[in-house]
């Protein structure tokens, strides 16, 4: 199914400008899904609470995102990308002041939630809205500055945390929002063309989108709950239950619907089907990784804060920097084999991490952690492009909201993966089951149990390459696809 742009859209001259001011909203969205993290021990002082509560701080933001982004997707392409991308950028921008204002912790969660609300439409449409401005020959390269924006943010979000942190007060993690927001939205207003809506007389799929949310929803909360009680307990497993029931009910729904949310039809497009499966490998991997090593930095290799928040740093900016490159081979040659060769750079870089004990360096780590950031920015690049080539132009949103679904989805699976194999691993290499001095075991322990989870992160890394080549070419949605 290729993707047709209108040429009054394609050509505009100003589409550049644009791309900078979708990229600053996809950065401001990323930056506020990390940024509070570092903020949670102090928040847990100010706003006189505890840490059972504090968590839902970001949790709010994520299980908003998670559960409506296809909605958003869908609605963006039925009533105008432009017009839904910036109210949504318009409802984050004030519920960031309204976050900053916020007198205790309930209001906090209760505005992150809201500002979770406007960010969905940011993430589940900036993609979508780069692929109807940019032509097929400029689309990779364009999709490539916005997946450094992602990663900037992601590589940003805890260190400007901690910057605004020792020199203001939490109030202005909030703050810096509205500022840029209004700036970013003034800008979109201005040179973004309007974009023709889609065809027909579809309506909004609100069943469908109530039961996604209530699957999604539910999935989160057993992924959240089962880290902390474990994944055998029972509220944990009705979770699980209700997630799969809802989401059968929703694939029942969009068989039956006139106009669903998901067209299912796309999923026999196996460019298509085999992007978004790559996606959510990817994903799992990044999640896994990202997780477990700062505890490998700070308990294993002894670095501090600081200095595991810029050891840290080093993947996303590496990434960050490769993006806008992987983008623009991806035009010339072709997206299928420039994704394989950003998978096997994340393997590459997991096996290499594997080899790393007590005696790490930051030079050592460094040069290990370029190889994932390598890869994340070659892979994110050529593999929207490609998914979204693959789709003609009415279903451009919901293919960048299922983009942004898989990465939600694949983390949030990769780290209690990487968190059940660590810990099993770990113990049982110290001869104890009691997961409580999981944190005080000998480092040689730590080590091993982190080894398989960095053994494990590149076998599924592996797994990503073989999805992504072995998908047919199917339809070509440009010469650069």
């Amino acid at each position: 199914m290729p993707a047709h742009q209108p040429p009054t859209v394609a050509a505009s001259p100003r589409r550049w400008i644009g791309l900078a001011g979708i990229g600053t909203g996809i950065f401001m969205f990323t930056l506020d899904g990390s940024i509070v993290n570092v903020a949670l021990p102090t928040l847990v002082t100010e706003l006189s609470t505890g840490f059972a509560t504090v968590q839902w701080i970001p949790l709010a933001y994520l299980l908003v995102v998670s559960s409506l982004v296809l909605g958003a997707a869908r609605m963006g392409d039925l009533y105008g990308k432009k017009r839904i991308y910036l109210t949504g950028m318009a409802v984050f921008t004030a519920a960031s002041l309204g976050c900053a204002l916020s007198p205790d912790v309930r209001w906090l969660i209760g505005m992150r939630a809201v500002q979770g609300l406007g960010g969905v439409f940011v993430a589940a449409l900036g993609a979508a809205i780069i692929a109807e401005i940019f032509p097929p020959r400029e689309r990779g390269r364009a999709l490539g500055f916005i997946g450094t924006s992602v990663l900037l943010g992601v590589a940003l979000g805890p260190s400007l945390g901690g910057l605004i942190l020792h020199y203001a007060s939490w109030h202005w993690m909030f703050l810096v929002n509205i500022p840029v927001g209004l700036v970013a939205i003034t800008v979109l207003g201005r040179v973004l063309p309007v974009i023709p809506r889609s065809h027909g007389r579809a309506k909004f799929d609100w069943p469908g989108t109530v039961l996604l949310a209530g699957g999604l929803v539910s999935l989160g909360l057993a992924l959240t709950f089962g880290q902390r009680h474990g994944f055998g307990t029972g509220p944990v497993l009705a979770l699980f239950a209700l997630a799969a029931t809802g989401i059968v009910a929703f694939l029942v729904v969009q068989k039956q619907s006139a106009s669903p949310l998901v067209d299912l039809r796309l999923f026999t497009n196996s460019r298509f089907a085999g992007g978004l499966g790559a996606c959510a490998l990817t994903f799992v991997v990044i999640g896994g990784i990202s997780f477990i090593l700062p505890f490998f930095l700070q308990l294993v290799g002894g670095f501090s804060a600081a200095q595991v928040g810029l050891l840290l740093a080093i993947s996303p900016v590496v990434g960050g920097i490769t993006a806008p490159m992987a983008g623009h081979l991806a035009d010339r040659i072709g997206s299928r084999w420039v994704t394989a060769l950003g998978t096997c750079s994340i393997a590459l870089g997991c096996f290499l991490l594997a080899t790393l004990d007590e005696n790490v360096t930051a030079l050592s780590f460094g040069l290990r952690a370029a190889f994932i950031g390598l890869g994340t920015g070659t892979f994110n690049a050529a593999n929207n492009s490609s998914v979204l080539n693959s789709v003609d132009r009415e279903h451009l949103g919901v293919a960048s909201g299922l983009l942004s679904l898989m990465r939600t989805l694949g983390q949030s699976t990769g780290v209690p993966l990487a968190a059940t194999i660590f810990g099993l691993l770990a113990l049982g290499h110290a001869g104890t089951r009691d997961a409580l001095v999981l944190l005080d075991l000998p480092p040689a322990s730590l080590v091993h149990g982190t080894r398989w989870v960095f053994l494990a992160a590149g076998l599924v890394a592996l797994a990503a390459a073989v999805v992504t080549t072995a998908a047919k070419r199917g339809e070509q949605g440009s010469k650069s696809a």
